[in-house]
C-alpha cells in the first residue's frame, strides 16, 4: 500500500506562494505515505473519522481519504492553500470527499474525531519556538489518536507533553523531510531535514 500511495500522492501540488512565517513546507509524498501506512496498519483510518490539522494543500488529508475512512475534515487557515487543496482532490481522486474548513487548526471547529494526522510547524521561525505545542494540544482535545511530524530531537518534549495530558506515545520513528528551495534565505536547491513521527493515544480514546 505504501509505494502505490506515494505514487498517487506525488500528484499533490504544494504551496504556490508559501509564507515562511507560517512554515508552509509541503509534506513529502513518501513521508506522508509512510505515516498513513502506519495509521492504516493500526486500524486508525478505515471506517474512522479523520481530521488533518493545518492541512496545507491537502497531502495528509487526501492520503487518508484513500483509505476508506468514514469522513475526513481538513482544517487550514490559508484560503489560497485550500484552493490548491481542492484542485489536488481532483488529481488524487481519493474516492471519499474531504470537507475543507478554513479555520485555526489550533482551535479546530470540530467535535470529537477518531484520528488526527498533521504536519505542524516545527517552530523554526524566531518567536515561534514549540509552535507544534498548540497543535498537539488541539489533537489532545479532539482525537482518540494522533499522528504528527516534528523536528528531530523532539521525542522528550512530545512524550512529556503527551504524559501531562494523560496520553501515551505508542509509536515513534525517524524519517527524512526533503525541502526544496522556496524562500530567499534558502542556500541550496534542496535540503533534507531529520524529523520524527509520533503516534499518540490520548485518554478516553
Amino acid at each position: 500500500m505504501k509505494r502505490p500511495l506515494e505514487r498517487r500522492l506525488a500528484a499533490v501540488e504544494g504551496f504556490r506562494d508559501p509564507d515562511p512565517a507560517l512554515e508552509q513546507y509541503p509534506t513529502p509524498a513518501g513521508l506522508a505515505a509512510h505515516l498513513l501506512h502506519l495509521a492504516d496498519l493500526q486500524g486508525d483510518l478505515a471506517r474512522r473519522t479523520v481530521a488533518d490539522l493545518g492541512a496545507g494543500t491537502g497531502m495528509l488529508a487526501l492520503g487518508a481519504a484513500t483509505r476508506d475512512p468514514q469522513r475526513v475534515v481538513a482544517v487550514e487557515r490559508d484560503a489560497d492553500a485550500i484552493a490548491v487543496a481542492r484542485e489536488n482532490e481532483g488529481r488524487v481522486d481519493a474516492g471519499v470527499a474531504v470537507d475543507w474548513v478554513r479555520g485555526d487548526a489550533t482551535r479546530p471547529p470540530l467535535a470529537a474525531v477518531d484520528t488526527v494526522v498533521m504536519n505542524p510547524p516545527f517552530g523554526a521561525q524566531r518567536g515561534r519556538r514549540h509552535a507544534d505545542r498548540d497543535f498537539l494540544a488541539a489533537a489532545a482535545d479532539v482525537a482518540a489518536v494522533s499522528y504528527s511530524i516534528h523536528n528531530a530531537g523532539s521525542r522528550a518534549f512530545v512524550e512529556s507533553f503527551a504524559a501531562d495530558r494523560g496520553g501515551d506515545v505508542t509509536h515513534a520513528f525517524a524519517a527524512e523531510f526533503d525541502v526544496d528551495r522556496q524562500f530567499e534565505f534558502h542556500t541550496s536547491d534542496r535540503e533534507t531535514l531529520d524529523v520524527e513521527v509520533f503516534r499518540i493515544a490520548w485518554p478516553d480514546g
